[in-house]
């Protein structure tokens, strides 16, 4: 298994940011990297709702796993090649005084063989990417959300880059 971390830190609340992450179907909204996106189920909030995305003519499916509000979200991604077995990301959010730290945990599974763990770290560079471009996104949203005068956030959200691991 290969495990990436992405993280940076946004000046606003994790309520704030669980607002926009909690609105599952629409990612698209706010990840450049996503195209389109869609709720799949009847349920669209907590564990069991289950979105479509697309990227760049790729589909796959995400089934969340673990809903914690406020803090954690967590999803299974489906529909990759089949030499993964498979992948989870997890958005982890932490007050930091008027900040919020934001991780995005990203953790590949395919297979224990030396050859199977060199895909996944291959493919763990390439989400790594994808989630970097994913942080930026939802920072340039909060942003966005902050200088609009119809949605109010605590304070206006900025970005710190901080430290990342692979």
């Amino acid at each position: 298994m290969a495990t990436v971390e992405r993280s940076t830190v946004v000046a606003t609340t994790p309520d704030n940011v669980w607002a926009v992450l909690s609105d599952f179907a629409a990612i698209s909204r706010w990840a450049p990297n996503v195209d389109h996106s869609c709720a799949m189920s009847e349920q669209v909030g907590d564990v069991g709702a289950v979105r479509r995305i697309q990227i760049e003519g790729a589909t796959v499916v995400e089934t969340v796993e673990k809903w914690s509000p406020g803090s954690t979200l967590s999803y299974r991604i489906t529909g990759l090649p089949p030499v993964i077995k498979s992948v989870t990301n997890t958005w982890q959010l932490a007050a930091e005084g008027e900040k919020t730290h934001i991780s995005l945990i990203t953790d590949v599974d395919a297979g224990s063989r030396p050859p199977q763990l060199l895909i996944a770290k291959a493919v763990g560079k390439r989400l790594a990417s994808a989630s970097e471009e994913m942080l930026d996104g939802l920072t340039r949203h909060l942003v966005a959300m902050a200088s609009s005068p119809n949605v109010a956030t605590t304070t206006s959200p900025s970005t710190t880059p901080i430290g990342s691991t692979s």
